[in-house]
Formats: C-alpha cells, structure tokens, sequence
C-alpha cells in the first residue's frame, strides 16, 4: 500500500547514520517532567523520559556526547510570542521548572545550556560542541516532537548532520500529532527509528 507521498518519491532515499553520533536531548526539563507544573501531567511525556534515560545510560558508557537543553528566559520581554500560558508565566532564568530532569540529567557528563527558541540549534552554542567532537549523526530526544523536537530536527538537517529520531525517546500532548510529525520528518529530513535500535546503534561505536 502507498499513498501520494511515497508514490511521487518521498522518503525514497536514505543516507543512513555515521561514524560518529552525539544524542540531543530537547527540554526534558521538570516543566514537562513533573506533574506539579501545568504542562508536567502529559503520559507520552513521562514514558518519553524514561525511555531517553534508559538511551543516554548507553551513550554515556560509549563517551557518545550528550548535549542537553532547557528552555528559559529573563522575562516576558526578551521571549518570543509564546501562545503557551505555562511558558509565558513560568519560563523564567531560576523558577524551579526550569531545572533539568534528574532520570536524564548527568551535569558531569552533559553539555548543558539554555535556549531561549524552539530549536535546539538556534542561537546556541550547540554547533561549536558539535564540531570540536566531530559529529555526523544526531539522534535527538525530547518534548514536544510537534514543537521544540520537530524544529530542531529541521535545523539539524539544515546543517547537514545526519538525524535519527526515536519515536519512544519523544513525547507530545496528544498521539495524533506525534505520529504525524513523525512521519512527516521521516519522509524529508530524518530517520524515525526507536530506543532499541539507538541502543544497539551506540552499542556498536
């Protein structure tokens, strides 16, 4: 079975994954983590996080560079227009929703940064971290795949890494959109693949 995407050519090629990966993880901050904040009660989420920590143990015991980011800001000011209620509010440099998720969180071993766009890449130091390891591949992890994940997959693309996507290694609100960004970014930019296979992947480094 095929449908009009594939049937014209998209998605009918892949370039594969390289020698050398790095896993970007996308604001598993407690924000998101913990049910005590607004967006903190979200399941897909939750199940996310756990997978990823499952992952970066892993990398971690390979020396594959881990490059971990939170989303923050001074104010209401020096934000984006934001249309989320939670992030407007909260989203400020030492609220306390702004502190890494412990079960993905190693300060010893982990790049860490704060962004202030959706994208991983925008405006980071990421780029910098990246090169001095001389990395191709990213696999990248995090919430939410239709927002911050999905934007950072489309700038990693546009750098010219090589990208994989976990699907279990990300999570969002709902399914639906989950499923369809998914596979949106699997027939133009990426590899949508899952935890076991990353797992196996780094295994092999």
């Amino acid at each position: 079975m095929t449908d009009q995407y594939s049937s014209v050519g998209y998605g009918g090629i892949s370039d594969g994954l390289g020698a050398k990966p790095a896993v970007l993880v996308v604001d598993f901050q407690v924000a998101f983590t913990d049910p005590k904040f607004p967006l903190g009660g979200l399941p897909m989420i939750h199940a996310a996080t756990d997978k990823t920590a499952e992952l970066l143990k892993v990398a971690r015991a390979h020396n594959v560079p881990v490059a971990s980011c939170y989303t923050a800001y001074g104010s209401v000011a020096d934000m984006p227009r934001w249309k989320v209620k939670a992030v407007r509010e909260e989203f400020i440099y030492g609220h306390p929703c702004t502190a890494m998720d412990p079960r993905i969180h190693d300060p010893r071993y982990d790049f860490t940064f704060c962004k202030n766009a959706p994208s991983i890449f925008f405006l980071t130091p990421l780029i910098t971290f990246l090169a001095k390891h001389q990395v191709d591949t990213v696999i990248v992890t995090g919430c939410t795949t239709s927002g911050c994940v999905r934007a950072s997959i489309i700038d990693a693309f546009s750098f010219g890494f090589r990208i994989a996507v976990p699907q279990d290694c990300c999570g969002d609100a709902d399914r639906g959109p989950h499923e369809d960004n998914l596979r949106d970014c699997g027939r133009r930019y990426c590899e949508v693949t899952d935890q076991s296979a990353m797992k196996k992947y780094l295994q092999g480094m």
